[in-house]
């Protein structure tokens, strides 16, 4: 049993009493600490009409980071298909590539992202998400060498070869990305429920690729590490009662902590806390353990860990330690 490769989601958080510029330098720092310690990738993911993640235009994003840093791989966790025609994102991730050769990916999710009221504000069809098979090999195509439209190419992007990855929450995303032969992401880390049978199905049903000859899994964990077991139950705490502001306020109503501290123990509270079922929390030795026990169990070759801590110092210093205890491992 050993711990597996580890990588970095980053919410691109902008917390209370931070400006967005604030929450957007925090994700640069960030990166730039990740690069040096040791991490193999941080991904964002694209969110829409939420004021607490900053990293909607994602491509923007991942494209400021990696002006700002050197070698550490960077992508989206994920872009949602719907959302975008395939030949934009080819533009874009294409253009990405050209740039910082060697260093960006592409997941992509079938969700919108969002609630249906924005989702219709981004003028999407509906039924956008019935197409998302198709709409992956359209875009892999874009970003390879044979395009699947007659006399159509992205330009930058044709050539360029960014690795996808497919990201899901369901059986559905594993059967995608096993039949298409991409590597799978789960994102237990707020979708708990289906993770160990969508990860039986992928591997079942994986179909060998020009990308990947052998099926290759990921799955999202928080983690809340920190110098004693007492301080990292206290970041939980505040991170559970975070978790419950951003999921029960409303347009301008936002609850306090001592609302959201009342709300914990209800059946909307438990059922918010339940999303956070697979958080590791304890000493650096406790969280690999933790972090060990799920991969082998599961069947996962890698992780991708979210921190859902709330104080940014404290946010550092989790993933820090979870460095530390990578380093021992390896």
């Amino acid at each position: 049993m050993s711990l597996p490769p580890l990588s970095i989601l980053d919410l691109a958080t902008v917390a209370e009493g931070e400006s967005v510029r604030e929450g957007l330098q925090a994700s640069v720092e960030l990166a730039q600490r990740a690069e040096r310690w040791g991490f193999r990738r941080i991904w964002y993911a694209e969110h829409h009409n939420m004021r607490s993640i900053a990293s909607s235009a994602t491509s923007v994003m991942i494209g400021h980071v990696a002006s700002q840093t050197s070698t550490i791989t960077l992508g989206a966790g994920g872009i949602m298909l719907p959302n975008h025609s395939p030949l934009q994102i080819a533009e874009q991730f294409g253009t990405l590539a050209e740039l910082h050769p060697g260093r960006i990916e592409l997941g992509l999710g079938r969700a919108p992202g969002t609630d249906q009221n924005t989702f219709r504000a981004l003028r999407r069809d509906p039924r956008a998400s019935e197409t998302f098979p198709q709409d992956v090999q359209e875009l892999a195509a874009y970003l390879g060498s044979d395009s699947l439209v007659p006399g159509v190419n992205a330009y930058p992007g044709r050539g360029t070869g960014v690795p996808l990855y497919v990201l899901g929450s369901s059986l559905y995303g594993a059967q995608v990305a096993a039949i298409l032969g991409l590597p799978y992401a789960f994102a237990s880390h707020f979708a708990p429920e289906q993770l160990e049978q969508a990860v039986e199905t992928y591997r079942a049903e994986f179909r060998p690729s020009a990308q990947l000859a052998e099926p290759r899994v990921m799955a999202g964990v928080n983690v809340i590490a920190a110098d004693s077991a007492q301080e990292a139950a206290d970041l939980q705490h505040k991170a559970q009662v975070n978790r419950v502001k951003l999921f029960l306020s409303r347009g301008g109503n936002r609850l306090t902590d001592t609302e959201a501290e009342a709300v914990l123990s209800t059946p909307s509270g438990r059922q918010i806390l339940g999303m956070m079922k697979y958080t590791a929390v304890g000493t650096p030795e406790t969280v690999q353990t933790w972090l060990e026990d799920l991969a082998a169990r599961v069947g996962l070759d890698e992780l991708i860990v979210a921190c859902p801590v709330v104080d940014r110092t404290a946010w550092f210093r989790s993933f820090e330690l979870l460095a530390e205890r990578a380093a021992v491992a390896a």
